[in-house]
């Protein structure tokens, strides 16, 4: 038997399992989902680090799917409770298309899971040829946080390079917790990003706030006001999301930066 009252904790579960036409498994989901929009019907038993552990164990679930260390309070508290749980922890392209895979193989629908995980490779392997077109690669500083500043996480940052940037902060992608991605003002004024894109985790990104950060002025990216926004739940979700509309967003935007650079 494979499980069939799904307990997802963030997002990505969520969406991934109706991609592949399995979300009627699902029985409760994080107050964080809005992805897909039918998803959100189901019982909300989650933030990202709360869990309302007596209304997880009345949807009687046989699986409990979360995601990295950040959860591992929650989990280790469900499993005393004798739930059966799977915790993912991706952080790269690879990774997260290795969830989809091992996602699949869990509820017994590996064919569509594998075709699943290829369609998003192919999808991207053509956003990156038509990117390597461009004449030039703009250097991408990407926000994910304000206070203190952090650096995108690894999949932003392929991300980023398959849209047809330059990240900044190469060095920081492999730094899977947000405390090892703080740099400080000084490091970005250095940096010259031609581009500024902001996502912070739930909060609007406010460019003339970011603008008027002391010595910022003189940036590339402030002197000709190329300060974006993508949304969090299109970007920092480790999940389909990310591979679909967050790249497409980074997309628009390098490339009408590309153009305007171009002129």
């Amino acid at each position: 038997m494979y499980p069939s009252r799904i307990v997802c904790l963030t997002e990505e579960t969520t969406e991934t399992l109706y991609l592949l036409g399995e979300g009627d498994r699902v029985v409760g989901i994080s107050g964080y989902t809005v992805r897909p929009l039918e998803a959100r019907a189901k019982p909300k038993v989650s933030s990202f680090l709360h869990a309302k552990f007596d209304r997880i164990e009345a949807l009687e679930p046989d699986l409990v799917l979360a995601f990295s260390d950040l959860q591992a309070d929650l989990t280790t508290e469900l499993v005393r409770r004798g739930l059966a749980v799977f915790t993912f922890n991706q952080r790269s392209i690879g990774e997260i298309l290795q969830m989809i895979r091992v996602l699949g193989g869990i509820v017994g629908v590996q064919a569509k899971a594998a075709a699943l995980a290829h369609t998003l490779e192919e999808q991207l392997r053509e956003i990156r040829e038509a990117a390597a077109a461009r004449a030039t690669r703009p250097r991408v500083y990407f926000e994910e946080w304000y206070d203190p500043l952090i650096s995108g996480i690894e999949w932003v940052e392929e991300l980023i390079e398959i849209a047809g940037g330059q990240p900044v902060f190469p060095e920081l992608r492999h730094a899977a917790l947000a405390k090892d991605r703080i740099v400080s003002s000084e490091r970005v004024i250095a940096a010259a990003p031609d581009v500024i894109i902001g996502s912070w985790c739930g909060k609007p990104v406010r460019a003339e706030r970011i603008a008027a950060r002391p010595g910022w002025a003189e940036i590339p990216a402030v002197k000709n006001g190329r300060i974006y926004e993508v949304k969090s739940t299109y970007i920092l979700q480790p999940g389909p999301a990310a591979l679909t509309e967050g790249v497409a967003h980074l997309r628009r935007i390098l490339a009408s930066v590309t153009e305007a650079q171009a002129v």
